[in-house]
């Protein structure tokens, strides 16, 4: 098969028109989902381009509404090409027979079919169609107001023919979705509302990044056996996968092939992370953390506060293979400040302290964050490449609280017109488990360990020195940790090693090459270990000694990117 060729409209003048009047334009967003699934395609500026192109898939993520949009658009799906829209395009629905309905959300997309049902998005915008309409082809999953048994307000995805092409509408806000799961429903600048079981007082007088979460208290928890609640749902995750796999589903229905690559080298399903925060600085904690890890054989992040430990313990840690780290502190009541200054002056600081030319990962004192994006930008000023502030501040906000456990680029606000920070975000899941009633008991590991599994994410726990030295049950929970992680499959990484396979991953680039749909890379080397996955058909006939995988809900065959890089 060949390999398709998929554009992506992001019309700079709807933007531009957009950050004006200080609006978003997260449409901007589809490409970091694109690229996170290595999925090649082509930015289109401008809409008028489209019919010089030769585009198999158009993906609209942002086209100006108007006659002239509509025309090439219609043009290009009745020659036989296929659009994919996430919302937007009301300009088409009078002339497919639907009428716009009023946006809704944030709400609970239900889907009958898979084992991804009820699923939270931000906002949608939904089209009604009547029963006989001859445009419609197909109609998939339905949007439920505020909860997920709430009433009904339309599909949440549907199939519009147009000449001898489709519309594949998604009436799902999905880039805006994702972007406010992962980064919140806006700037943080005053306290979130606190759970109403009182398991999680975010309210404290502490601006943190938990303050504006995009999860629901009541609909997005579930209790463990021993009644620990936790958010259960990864859902950036899952509008990823579904959004991906229809993506790969309709290249198929094209008879296309659309590679993606492999989220981890091979013999490696997925990651499990471990950091520490030093906090108390004292050298007895690192010791007995230095002693639990050599037991347990892996490798973890050692965030680092000022004034942090003796320069002994900075080279037994390099000397045993772990990562030291940043734990930035802007809590007021320690003497700190949310100021890029003081920011530079704590990372010189370590750097000095802990003889460290670089520093690649910064995770946040007790979470603390403001603002929107000021803090990654400080970062990509001070050369650090990765992230890890955002996570639960509290026992009862503890699991995929920002939706995600994948590694991801953030994006900014209008701002800094919406440009994307390079600084990949690593969040974590809980804090130390097994703290007397403090935080979260060790029943989550299951759960989250599953969870993360399911989408072959980053299985990331915080557990601090001081509490590894003084608390037993945190020990034992620390090893239970491991244990249960490595029975699944779970590789430790620390977060630097994560972050370098994230960025190398991403330079695949990949292009069309023989009549199987076989890509070739385009530029620089193939990773080590890195995976291609070529969609194939229901038909497909396995060859001898070829292994076969689904991925985003789609069966692939599997090929080494380093054999396509050097081609026999």
């Amino acid at each position: 098969m060949r390999m398709a060729r998929v554009g992506v409209i992001l019309d700079r003048r709807v933007a531009e028109r957009r950050w004006q009047y200080g609006l978003n334009s997260f449409a901007y967003y589809m490409e970091e989902v694109l690229q996170h699934a290595g999925i090649p395609f082509e930015r289109m500026d401008e809409i008028e381009s489209l019919p010089e192109q030769a585009y198999d898939l158009v993906i609209a993520a942002l086209v100006p509404d108007d006659a002239a949009s509509a025309s090439l658009l219609r043009s290009y799906m009745e020659q036989g090409g296929t659009v994919i829209a996430c919302s937007g395009l009301n300009v088409l629905a009078a002339g497919l027979g639907a009428v716009p309905l009023p946006p809704t959300g944030p709400g609970y997309a239900f889907f009958e079919k898979g084992d991804l049902t009820s699923i939270r998005y931000s906002r949608a915008y939904p089209w009604q169609v009547g029963t006989d309409n001859e445009h419609v082809a197909d109609e998939t999953g339905v949007l439920r107001k505020e909860r997920p048994d709430g009433t009904v307000h339309g599909a949440a995805k549907q199939t519009f023919r147009i000449g001898k092409g489709l519309l594949e509408r998604w009436a799902i806000d999905l880039c805006s979705t994702i972007v406010e799961l992962q980064q919140g429903t806006g700037p943080v600048l005053g306290d979130g509302e606190p759970a109403p079981d009182g398991s999680a007082a975010i309210n404290e007088g502490i601006l943190k990044a938990d303050d504006r979460m995009a999860v629901d208290w009541g609909h997005d928890r579930l209790l463990t056996e021993t009644g620990q609640p936790y958010i259960a749902y990864p859902y950036a995750d899952y509008w990823r996968e579904l959004f991906i796999g229809h993506l790969l589903q309709a290249a198929l229905d094209k008879g296309l092939a659309l590679p993606v690559v492999g989220l981890w080298p091979e013999g490696v399903e997925r990651v499990a992370m471990i950091s520490h925060d030093s906090d108390l600085n004292e050298d007895i904690h690192a010791e007995s953390t230095l002693k639990l890890l050599a037991e347990c054989g892996i490798h973890s992040t050692w965030c680092m506060i000022e004034p942090g430990y003796s320069a002994a313990i900075y080279d037994q840690v390099k000397e045993a293979g772990h990562e030291l780290a940043f734990h930035y502190n802007a809590l007021d009541e320690q003497g700190g400040k949310w100021e890029e200054n003081e920011f530079d002056r704590q990372l010189a600081w370590l750097k000095e302290a802990a003889a460290l030319e670089t520093v690649a990962s910064n995770k946040n004192h007790y979470t603390r964050f403001e603002g929107w994006g000021e803090l990654f930008a400080w970062c990509e000023k001070g050369g650090i490449q990765s992230d890890q502030t955002r996570g639960p501040s509290k026992k009862g906000n503890v699991g995929f609280l920002f939706g995600t456990c994948h590694p991801f680029f953030p994006i900014a606000w209008s701002g800094d017109r919406n440009r994307m920070y390079d600084v990949l975000e690593i969040g974590f899941l809980t804090q130390d488990l097994d703290l007397a009633s403090y935080w979260a008991d060790s029943s989550i590991i299951k759960p989250f360990l599953d969870g993360v599994a399911r989408v072959n994410g980053v299985a990331h726990f915080l557990f601090h020195q001081v509490h590894i030295h003084n608390s037993e049950t945190v020990r034992a929970a620390f090893r239970r940790v491991v244990e249960e992680a490595q029975d699944r499959g779970f590789v430790f990484w620390t977060g630097q090693q994560i972050n370098n396979w994230e960025r190398v991953r991403r330079n695949i680039a990949l292009c069309p090459s023989d009549d199987r749909g076989n890509p070739i890379m385009l530029t620089g080397e193939a990773p080590e270990g890195a995976v291609i996955w070529i969609p194939v058909p229901e038909s497909y006939t396995q060859l001898e000694g070829e292994e076969l995988a689904v991925h985003y809900g789609v069966t692939c065959r599997k090929l080494s990117a380093a054999k396509l890089a050097n081609p026999v």
